[in-house]
């Protein structure tokens, strides 16, 4: 039976999945998917939200009988799939194979780490000593040592860390409870299940790196589907590229710290030198200054004072290996640690020399840490020759791939050659379901009174509307100026992105009914609120990555020397995806209405500003905030009566 029959009027997942409609759009996506897995081919589908393409992919794949990998964009989405979307085609299709989630290594509980800092816990802080014990009891309950089903710890809590392993220092083998280990457990049900569910991340980590175990499920997998497509690049030029953290090595120093407590007593000179490469990562993180910041590493090595403390650091770590190297044999975890030191001492001589081309140098620094990277330019030829490697279909969807109804964009940057596109446009009606707004009589972008301004000019139609409203920013900046802003003027909930968990922070707007949240990054994408609990969403700018920024300047860089038009070409198509998913926030049900509000005269005054334009859902313009007031009045007026009746 065609795989279309499954979506038609009267098929198998309209009588078996409630509440299912079939939906034209989504009809031609699974036919697409069914195309390319037969002819082993290459599809890239832009399905605009509503269209359903969950199942549109899902069916296909379960139908071809095939061992399939579906990689997601967050942990979170993962969860999604695996415990909601796939046991509902599974039930309705009668399907029979068998299923596997599998996470990243730090998603797993460590048995040995566990231990370990039970041996040795003397110096922890108060509450983390109390969240290693109520890990201890919750390892002896759970069957999978997932983390995030241990809902007595915060899922933020300084304990994670310290009682999950790495690729770097996981034992292996040689770990005393390796029959135990539940990434080992994890792993292996994924290789012998048929449909297996990752996420980009442990997908590209383990396609570059090749850990142990799941670079067999690979060759394997005859079906590969990436689910929020758009991420892949970037997170594919982290992968490809080399990083160094501070957590890393803080993470050194402590395994260092405990094999000395435990097993190697006698080595006084293990505790001394993991305290100064402790106290040497510390200074160089001061060094760096302001927190929250990204710049080019080429230009930070030019600084003199920077370059001592990165050499002192250097040293640090020399000691380490050195002393180290003294009681190999002596103890597993101290010959692991000492296998890390290696690396790191390497992969810092290579950061450090910033004279190979092709590659973006930067650093980023962050409360107490920092990272220290290279990440090649384009990722394009390796992307290329993985696809090549592997005899198997790939599928890539999304809501948000094309710039003005084009994919080459998304194409160029992952050298995806011989490609089928497919462009499905979303089926909600955005015509009478939302209202685009630019305000006239803005205040100037990027200057210190721009929240002030932003905030009394929009405190009417949030306050009007009862809250229910996302003002999604581009910066962390004027994030904080706007909430301080409406805090003090507005009677409603002001909940702003970092007070809480990300979940928490959701849970407590929809449980509000009438919030503000001010929010930036991971809120632009991936959050489904849907209902009249959201019916505004706010953007304070369009979202060009800032000039400074070191991977956006060597992509620029390096369009240059091709040839290229780098605003046209880099800036622009990245600005617009990000645009379209904070503006793919609103809408997301066939009942949903709300207005978006982007507060940046360019989207109407600048030639470019057509190309955002077309890319957005065909929304009404108006450029009046009392037109958004009404409209918004009346529909929630209108919704009411509905509701009621």
């Amino acid at each position: 039976m065609p795989v279309s029959d499954d979506f038609a009027e009267n098929g198998i997942l309209t009588r078996r999945v409630p509440g299912f409609h079939p939906r034209e759009a989504q009809r031609q996506m699974a036919i697409s998917v069914t195309e390319v897995i037969d002819k082993q081919g290459v599809l890239i589908a832009e399905a605009g939200t509503g269209t359903g393409k969950t199942y549109a992919y899902l069916v296909p794949a379960l139908r071809s009988g095939k061992k399939t990998i579906i990689s997601t964009g967050s942990k979170a989405l993962q969860d999604q799939l695996y415990s909601r979307d796939l046991p509902t085609i599974i039930e309705a299709l009668d399907y029979d194979g068998t299923t596997a989630l599998l996470k990243g290594r730090s998603n797993y509980l460590c048995l040995e780490r566990l231990e370990q800092q039970m041996l040795s816990g003397g110096d922890l802080e108060a509450e983390v000593l109390a969240d290693v014990m109520h890990v201890r009891q919750w390892s002896t309950q759970t069957e999978d040592g997932d983390i995030s089903r241990c809902h007595s710890v915060a899922e933020d809590s300084k304990v994670w860390p310290l009682v999950t392993s790495t690729n770097d220092n996981c034992l292996g083998s040689d770990c005393p409870r390796y029959k135990e280990c539940y990434v080992l457990s994890a792993r292996k049900n994924a290789l012998a299940a048929d449909v297996v569910i990752v996420n980009h991340h442990l997908f590209m980590a383990d396609t570059v790196v090749k850990d142990t175990g799941f670079g067999e499920l690979i060759p394997d997998a005859e079906i590969m589907i990436f689910d929020e497509a758009h991420q892949i690049p970037d997170i594919a030029s982290h992968y490809f590229g080399q990083q160094l953290t501070s957590r890393q090595l803080f993470d050194l120093a402590r395994d260092m710290i405990v094999a000395y407590r435990t097993e190697v007593r006698d080595q006084v000179q293990l505790q001394k030198s993991a305290d100064r490469l402790t106290q040497m990562v510390q200074d160089f993180r001061l060094s760096l200054g302001d927190t929250g910041f990204r710049g080019n590493l080429r230009e930070l090595l030019q600084n003199k004072e920077t370059k001592r403390y990165l050499t002192l650091l250097d040293d640090a770590l020399e000691l380490s290996y050195d002393v180290m190297k003294l009681s190999l044999g002596r103890s597993q975890l101290l010959d692991s640690a000492f296998e890390r030191a290696t690396l790191y001492r390497n992969r810092l001589k290579r950061l450090i020399d910033t004279t190979i081309a092709g590659y973006s140098y930067w650093f980023e620094s962050y409360g107490r840490h920092f990272l220290l990277a290279i990440t090649p330019l384009s990722v394009a030829d390796k992307f290329r020759e993985l696809i090549k490697s592997h005899k198997s279909s790939w599928i890539f969807t999304s809501a948000t791939l094309s710039v003005d109804e084009k994919m080459s964009y998304y194409t160029d940057r992952l050298g995806l050659e011989n490609a089928t596109t497919l462009i499905l446009n979303s089926p909600f009606d955005y015509q009478h379901q939302t209202l685009l707004c630019v305000p006239r009589y803005l205040p100037p972008l990027n200057q210190p009174y721009t929240a002030k301004r932003l905030a009394a000019m929009l405190a009417p139609v949030i306050l009007k509307n009862q809250g229910r409203c996302f003002f999604l920013c581009t910066s962390h900046a004027m994030m904080r100026g706007l909430a301080e802003e409406f805090k003090a003027s507005l009677p409603l909930p002001v909940l702003m992105q970092g007070e809480m968990g990300k979940s928490q922070l959701l849970k407590k707007f929809v449980s509000s009914g009438n919030a503000l949240l001010v929010a930036t990054q991971s809120f632009w994408e991936g959050v489904d609120v849907r209902g009249d609990t959201l019916s505004c969403v706010i953007i304070d700018k369009l979202p060009f990555t800032a000039p400074d920024d070191p991977l956006l300047r060597a992509r620029i860089e390096d369009c240059q020397l091709r040839g290229g038009d780098a605003f046209r070409d880099v800036q622009i198509p990245d600005a617009v995806i990000t645009l379209k998913q904070g503006v793919g926030r609103l809408i997301r049900d066939i009942h949903d209405y709300g207005a978006i509000i982007v507060c940046d005269d360019r989207l109407v005054s600048r030639p470019y500003g057509e190309v955002f334009l077309s890319s957005l859902p065909p929304s009404p313009r108006t450029r009046s905030l009392e037109k958004t007031s009404y409209f918004l009045s009346q529909r929630a007026q209108r919704n009411k009566i509905v509701s009621e009746s």
